[in-house]
């Protein structure tokens, strides 16, 4: 089976298993405990927490460890509904992840509005410009980098722009940290991340947290983490996350992989009329492909065929498979409920090859070619 699901989450690397599995052998003590046994738990924590920092460029007591994108972002959005004022509204992105929408709809109710994005994607930054300069909301919520599209946001430039109206900005990070470069992200106030999506284990991520308040716990129970998230620390997925980021931070080369892609869209396009690519004159990262294949079957179809010709794909975020709605991302963008059912997402890998898009076009030209023949 070839794997192009790499946007809903990523093998393990080397360097995060051995990490793992040395931690478990090593730092049995837990991180809370006063004997020299916890200590050095602790103190591999820290170490760990200092290494993020100088990735995200921030302070080491910025950052969090939690479960992962969805904990830390329900963290952000409880926090901000507990301190705001009760009538504060926030800004979010209408093509945010669910992590992202559904706490910030369940605490805010009509008080969420959703900043409008481009047919390509991106967000609308002079729309954004012109709402701080009317009224001041308690929070924007930007992602960094779209998991359905691959489509870049433009998350330097809000964070420019809430910072001059004195406004608090949230950056989902989560498919842009371990595909480019993350250091500068530490500048936001808040900054998720998981580990899952860049090699690292599952159920264990971070939330880099504004430098200077207090910070509202979600998870009661404890004085972990500064008092800002109750629970004993997983030591070994919090250092395997670590070194599958620096493992992927040191060899970030992006250029040919992005020739990779083009690449395969072009060849695409050709062998499959009708089809087209979503986004596909915004910047995106350079391992996504969503497609909005030609009007001849439904986007499951391709997906079983696909999975019988042994390549895994997928037809947008994970978090949001089975459901019965087009995704929000393709509506947010102007696209109908029936083009929104016919578009497959090909996510890609550091250790993705260009044989390995060869074979997937191939294979997309056989399922087409079997479909057409019915």
């Amino acid at each position: 089976m070839i794997y192009f699901d790499h946007n809903a989450t990523t093998s393990l690397h080397p360097a995060a298993r051995a990490a793992w599995l040395e931690a478990n052998d090593t730092l049995i003590g837990n991180p809370s405990s006063p004997h020299r046994i916890g200590a050095r738990a602790d103190a591999a924590l820290t170490a760990a927490r200092q290494k993020l920092a100088g990735i995200l460029g921030c302070d080491a007591l910025d950052i969090v460890w939690t479960s992962g994108a969805t904990e830390s972002a329900n963290i952000v959005l409880a926090h901000a509904a507990r301190t705001l004022a009760p009538d504060a509204e926030i800004l979010v992105s209408a093509i945010e992840h669910p992590c992202v929408l559904a706490p910030a709809r369940h605490h805010f109710g009509a008080r969420l509005r959703l900043m409008p994005v481009t047919r390509e994607g991106v967000l609308d930054l002079n729309w954004l410009e012109a709402e701080l300069k009317k009224r001041r909301p308690g929070l924007v919520a930007l992602i960094a980098a779209n998991n359905e599209t691959g489509v870049l946001q433009p998350w330097r430039e809000a964070h420019a722009l809430c910072r001059a109206h004195e406004v608090k900005f949230f950056c989902d990070a989560v498919q842009w940290i371990g595909k480019l470069p993350s250091h500068g992200l530490g500048a936001c106030d808040f900054v998720s991340g998981s580990a899952h999506k860049f090699g690292g284990p599952k159920g264990v991520g971070f939330l880099k947290c504004p430098a200077k308040g207090r910070v509202e716990p979600l998870l009661l129970g404890g004085p972990q983490e500064e008092g800002r998230r109750a629970g004993t620390e997983n030591v070994p997925s919090v250092l395997a996350m670590l070194a599958a980021l620096e493992a992927r931070e040191a060899t970030m080369e992006t250029v040919s992989r992005e020739q990779q892609r083009a690449d395969f869209e072009t060849r695409l396009l050709a062998a499959l009329p009708g089809a087209e690519i979503v986004g596909d004159v915004a910047p995106r990262l350079w391992n996504t492909v969503m497609v909005l294949m030609p009007d001849a079957d439904c986007q499951q179809r391709w997906v079983v065929k696909l999975d019988k010709a042994g390549f895994a794909v997928s037809t947008g975020s994970a978090c949001a498979s089975g459901k019965e709605a087009p995704s929000h991302v393709l509506t947010a963008m102007g696209r109908s409920p029936a083009e929104a059912a016919r578009v497959l997402r090909f996510s890609t890998g550091w250790e993705s090859t260009a044989q390995e898009w060869d074979s997937l076009l191939a294979a997309l030209e056989k399922v087409a070619g079997a479909m057409a023949a019915r």
